[in-house]
């Protein structure tokens, strides 16, 4: 599945800290946070309405810990379906093993591409 995961206007990735969530238009969908350090790693993978869930982590001491070893980054993209989400998170959990986060999905994985894959 191609996936258009979101950058600021001008092509960079959001800050998870400096995000202006009131403007956000997409509803439901898949996210990834990751620190900037060297080397990057993702700290959480979810899903669910992107606002309500990006304000939750931005208020998550287990999350923001994080911030030390690099700026805090996000991107997102919608994804309507409920069952799509629970395949692509099981997919992207797989691929990056983040630092924090609930437990996998019981579902088929359903591939897409990683954000920053040309």
């Amino acid at each position: 599945m191609e996936l258009s995961w979101i950058r600021r206007a001008d092509g960079r990735w959001c800050s998870l800290e400096h995000l202006d969530l009131s403007r956000i238009k997409t509803t439901a969908g898949v996210y990834v946070i990751w620190h900037a350090g060297m080397p990057s790693r993702v700290v959480r993978v979810g899903q669910g309405n992107i606002v309500s869930r990006l304000a939750v982590h931005r208020a998550d001491p287990e999350i923001m810990q994080y911030g030390v070893k690099g700026r805090l980054l996000v991107t997102w993209a919608a994804v309507a379906r409920d069952a799509d989400r629970d395949g692509i998170v099981r997919f992207l959990l797989d691929r990056y093993r983040p630092l924090t986060g609930g437990a996998n999905p019981v579902v088929i994985p359903i591939r897409v591409n990683l954000p920053g894959a040309a």
